[in-house]
């Protein structure tokens, strides 16, 4: 877990195995985000939310509330010669449902896994926005049910038919639907309608005549606002732009709006492009919106620079009053504490150069 272990044999090369390497490198970023996140101590009137990859965020509160939403730490494709593993399903395959195509998808994984399931000490709900395996995940299940008596799994119903499939206790699935409430230390959470189109259309269950799984939206996905003494999250989860935003926006003051943004390939409109973007922050009312998972697979990357254009752009003749804020992966962003940042950047170090060593050889080249 320390880093930089490049002598993992003891000089033995063949005691270095892909066992060894796989315990060693992964996850990538070992308790590194873990241990940030337990150390943070959130200030009055503020909340703290770390990105976590896709749309897994973690958020955090001055009473220590603790959730994960979304949390996802799986893959995509891992072999071009094996596409059945794991996401390829025929014609069960969303993406044919969505368009008609081949199941070839090269979906792999972009970004590293930044937080480690088995080494979070404290939470207290695990929650997801609907049943895509990019938004829930078996291992986050499993460490959180092998190291946690009572902490709640909080989700629409598909979502918490694969959790008990899983083998999360009964007792410990709280099924929500729009308007539900739950109220987590200073932290309250509702479940909101979900725009996810994309969720109607791929599901396990039969297609009805119209091609539509025969089943209500509110089963299958939920947004959620968060207040916190900070301000107000709103989490889209795999939303796409909806009218629906405005509503969202008139009945919740929200603060920090997350915005499912993507390159959909021809044929699929499955993320917010970055006019939608726009057009979901100022539907909400928001103070702030930020776009996240853009980020993770390899066949839907997206830049958010050019959400940032379009904004500088449009903002001067439409008077926008909300700022753009692009994020990477493992940051942190506190609210209102950055409200006023544009980009994340992480801690560079050395803030105490020269202090130790004043004559070190390289300053007399400065």
């Amino acid at each position: 877990m320390a880093g930089f272990n490049d002598n993992a044999g003891g000089g033995d090369l063949s005691k270095v195995t892909k066992e060894v390497w796989k315990n060693n490198c992964f996850p990538e970023w070992g308790r590194w985000l873990n241990d940030e996140i337990e150390d943070t101590i959130v200030p009055e009137n503020n909340f703290a939310m770390w990105w976590l990859g896709c749309t897994g965020i973690w958020l955090k509160t001055p009473g220590d509330a603790n959730i994960c939403i979304d949390l996802w730490l799986g893959t995509g494709k891992r072999s071009k010669r094996d596409w059945d593993f794991p996401y390829s399903q025929g014609k069960k395959f969303q993406m044919y449902r969505m368009n008609g195509g081949p199941t070839y998808q090269p979906n792999t994984r972009t970004v590293p896994m930044v937080i480690d399931p088995y080494e979070i000490k404290k939470i207290d709900a695990v929650l997801s926005t609907h049943f895509h395996r990019d938004h829930i995940d078996q291992y986050v299940a499993a460490a959180i049910c092998q190291n946690f008596e009572d902490v709640p799994f909080i989700g629409p119903k598909f979502s918490c038919d694969i959790w008990r499939e899983w083998g999360v206790p009964e007792e410990r699935i709280r099924e929500v639907k729009p308007g539900d409430e739950i109220c987590i230390k200073d932290m309250k959470i509702t479940a909101v309608d979900s725009f996810d189109r994309t969720a109607l259309i791929t599901c396990p269950a039969p297609e009805d005549s119209r091609g539509i799984c025969p089943s209500d939206m509110d089963d299958r996905a939920v947004n959620y606002v968060i207040q916190t003494p900070g301000g107000t999250l709103y989490h889209s989860g795999d939303s796409h732009f909806s009218n629906g935003y405005f509503e969202h926006g008139k009945k919740y003051k929200i603060d920090v709006a997350l915005a499912s943004f993507g390159e959909n390939p021809p044929g699929l409109t499955d993320k917010m492009t970055s006019a939608d973007v726009l057009r979901m922050a100022e539907n909400l009312n928001t103070k702030v919106v930020i776009p996240f998972h853009y980020d993770i697979w390899c066949n839907m990357l997206a830049d958010p620079s050019e959400i940032e254009y379009l904004y500088q752009f449009k903002a001067p003749r439409l008077n926008y009053q909300f700022k753009v804020y692009i994020w990477q992966v493992g940051g942190q962003y506190m609210y209102p504490r950055d409200k006023d940042l544009k980009r994340f950047m992480f801690d560079r170090g050395f803030h105490d150069a020269f202090t130790d060593e004043p004559n070190i050889p390289f300053k007399a080249f400065l």
